[in-house]
């Protein structure tokens, strides 16, 4: 199968506004954007139904968030997270496009990358926090695991810790959860004592071989005896050292070395089906291009047999 990439950019994405001077503002999906011209673009996709969201959050939660409908005002959910109509109506687009992904690359292969606002993997069962209002990557999880599959892995590279995605699987084994991210630092998260929950945690400063030493020695062993059928992403691009809100010095090249070991390993155990979903990332420049970066490597190995080997 030829290399493939399913690229969402939803335009609902575009109206969430978190508020004046915010980092999660509409240029990071313009800069994306500006990034993927020329590239066929997935945007009609169905917002997620409660059925989906209520797999992993709380029926109050969903009370919470149905407050911001129809809103013209903005509403805080938590310190920095706030939204109105247009951001509620993207957060469930966001979870949907999760969810379609999940769908599509087990039927058609390849790679989808989800470009949405607002971001998910702060959003806990039961609370809204740090710039995130659904799950999108535990949800599309718990999708998978509900259409049958028995096995699935999640992969968290943003700077900041996932807490709503490890408190969302604490007790399913079914999910393994791995995660680098600098500490201390936001969510303060002390990591659970849970086999299926993976931590690496890195100090200010570390830069791109510190990721790349933690994922062979922590993720990849793992990885391996997990045996995962769908290889899901929390793709947080704000551990490069040109992002304004984090202390990590990761550079464009950690991220197409991250795309390229994550596509060996989706194609290793799962036929190359991999769902990764936007998360942190806050220099629009250095996001759009470090998000160009690991999808192109992703399919380097592929890439590289379909040359080699090629169909008449």
């Amino acid at each position: 199968m030829p290399a493939l990439t399913h690229w969402y950019l939803p335009s609902s994405g575009f109206r969430h506004q978190a508020g004046p001077g915010h980092p999660e503002s509409p240029q990071r999906l313009v800069a994306i954007q500006q990034a993927l011209s020329g590239q066929n673009l997935i945007e009609e996709v169905a917002e997620a139904q409660d059925e989906a969201l209520l797999r992993v959050h709380q029926p109050a939660h969903l009370v919470r968030i149905a407050r911001l409908k129809g809103r013209d005002t903005p509403l805080a959910l938590d310190p920095d997270t706030q939204g109105n109509g247009d951001s509620y109506a993207a957060a469930r687009l966001a979870a949907g496009c999760a969810v379609d992904a999940v769908d599509r690359v087990r039927s058609a292969g390849g790679l989808a990358f989800c470009a949405v606002r607002p971001p998910g993997h702060h959003a806990e069962p039961g609370r809204a926090m740090g710039f995130c209002f659904y799950n999108h990557v535990a949800v599309a999880a718990a999708h998978a695991l509900a259409s049958g599959l028995e096995r699935v892995a999640i992969l968290d590279f943003d700077v900041h810790y996932g807490n709503g995605t490890s408190l969302a699987f604490a007790e399913d084994p079914r999910v393994l959860v791995c995660q680098t991210y600098q500490d201390p630092f936001y969510p303060f998260w002390r990591s659970l004592d849970r086999a299926h929950i993976v931590d690496a945690a890195l100090p200010h400063g570390s830069d791109g071989e510190a990721m790349r030493h933690a994922v062979e020695t922590h993720w990849a062993p793992t990885l391996d005896a997990h045996g995962p059928q769908l290889i899901l992403v929390s793709a947080g691009f704000d551990a490069h050292r040109l992002d304004p809100l984090a202390g990590l010095q990761w550079e464009t090249d950690d991220y197409a070395w991250l795309g390229h070991w994550i596509g060996d390993q989706a194609r290793r155990h799962c036929a190359g089906h991999c769902v990764a979903t936007l998360e942190g990332g806050y220099e629009p420049q250095a996001l759009a291009e470090s998000v160009v970066a690991f999808c192109h490597a992703f399919h380097d190995k592929e890439q590289q047999d379909n040359d080699a080997n090629p169909t008449l």
